[in-house]
């Protein structure tokens, strides 16, 4: 949940006559989450946002997931892959889904995008592994680095413009909204004291990007399977100002603060957004536990009611080995699992770490898509032999 932000021109009251220049009224829009007992916000439009000059032929869009998969725990070698496309759609890769949650990688190669891009389904985390460049919507600007966490709520008109190509980043669609976690928050909604982020690290677009001019205007409306593509005459950056609580906005994964203790910490500590049946985790520098006897590696854990998902960053995991940069671990419920033979002895003494990795624990099983078995290692179920 972000905090209240207003930016551009709005009228004192809301829903009040706010007039343009030529006398017209500007066109008032509420973007509004659980019909109208969630977080809004209020946009004010040049132009009807409803008015369509073309729907052309929806186009196919999604994934087929591999159900006969067997239950174990998986390494996707994805660190080899360099491009998954020039495009920003078109390299989308999902390798695992559920009903609640799908995982993809972005590695396009194309540093901007020709039209505007819309997913009227799911809210979406852009974690950004490698690269910078804006986020552009009728919201504004968005300024965004390398361990950026963008967080994009569900029907955000928005389009890409990367710095640099290659691109780099981990894709987490939801079904349900994207939060901060519920037990960092007061009943008011402020982050408290003990959170490991505050709203200062909270970073919403920092300017209004209004264009005026006509033409045509494609934006690709992602729905039930398909991209629907929707073509206007005006741009969807008509906007002259909006407020509310309703907004793209990033935090990095930098700016995590990471809670230690005594002995070893459970993975909850590292929790930095919830969302339905899901939790978005970050491991970041820490300094290890400061029990005299304490084992810094974490112990053997049995998944009862979870999956777990690790995406690889940065630095050397000390409770795993031959896992590169931008690999996933999936460990299912089910299944125990725990630190690799030898890791546990060797993290003794151990005083902390420069590991880096986002972490996706799901309520309900993951399921790998057709798309992610060319990168499963199929040594791994057996790694823990020695």
């Amino acid at each position: 949940m972000s905090y209240y932000y207003k930016l551009g021109d709005i009228p004192h009251k809301r829903h009040t006559q706010f007039r343009q220049p030529d006398g017209s009224l500007y066109k008032e829009e509420v973007v509004s989450s659980k019909g109208f007992s969630g977080i809004y916000s209020i946009l004010y439009h040049k132009n009807p946002p409803t008015k369509v000059k073309q729907v052309q032929e929806p186009v196919p869009f999604g994934f087929t997931l591999a159900h006969q998969y067997p239950l174990k725990h998986t390494h996707l070698k994805t660190s080899v892959v360099e491009a998954t496309g020039a495009d920003y759609l078109d390299s989308r890769k999902t390798l695992m889904a559920n009903h609640d949650v799908a995982l993809s990688i972005c590695n396009p190669t194309g540093k901007s995008m020709d039209y505007f891009y819309k997913n009227g389904e799911s809210d979406e985390v852009l974690f950004i592994h490698d690269g910078s460049g804006e986020l552009i919507s009728q919201f504004g600007k968005l300024r965004f680095e390398q361990g950026d966490y963008i967080v994009i709520p569900r029907t955000t008109i928005y389009k890409l413009q990367f710095d640099e190509a290659p691109v780099r980043m981990l894709i987490i669609e939801s079904t349900g909204p994207i939060e901060t976690v519920k037990r960092y928050r007061n009943e008011l909604g402020q982050l408290l004291e003990h959170s490991p982020y505050c709203e200062r690290d909270i970073r919403p677009p920092s300017e209004l990007n209004i264009e005026d001019s006509t033409g045509e205007y494609l934006v690709k409306i992602k729905k039930g399977g398909y991209l629907h593509q929707y073509v206007y005459e005006f741009s969807p950056l008509d906007v002259v100002g909006w407020d509310g609580y309703l907004y793209p906005y990033a935090l990095s994964i930098h700016d995590f603060e990471p809670i230690t203790g005594r002995i070893h910490q459970p993975p909850p500590v590292h929790q930095t957004f919830q969302a339905h049946n899901f939790v978005i985790c970050s491991f970041v520098p820490r300094l290890f536990d400061y029990h005299p006897l304490s084992i810094p590696a974490p112990y053997n854990h049995s998944n009862i009611d979870s999956d777990e998902v690790l995406y690889y960053v940065e630095g050397n995991f000390m409770s795993r080995k031959g896992i590169d940069r931008a690999s996933f671990t999936l460990h299912p419920g089910g299944l125990p699992h725990g630190p690799h033979p030898g890791t546990v002895e060797a993290s003794i003494g151990a005083t902390k770490t420069n590991e880096l990795a986002v972490m996706v624990d799901t309520f309900r099983p993951l399921i790998l898509t057709e798309e992610a078995l060319p990168y499963v290692d199929e040594k791994y179920p057996m790694s823990w032999n020695g």
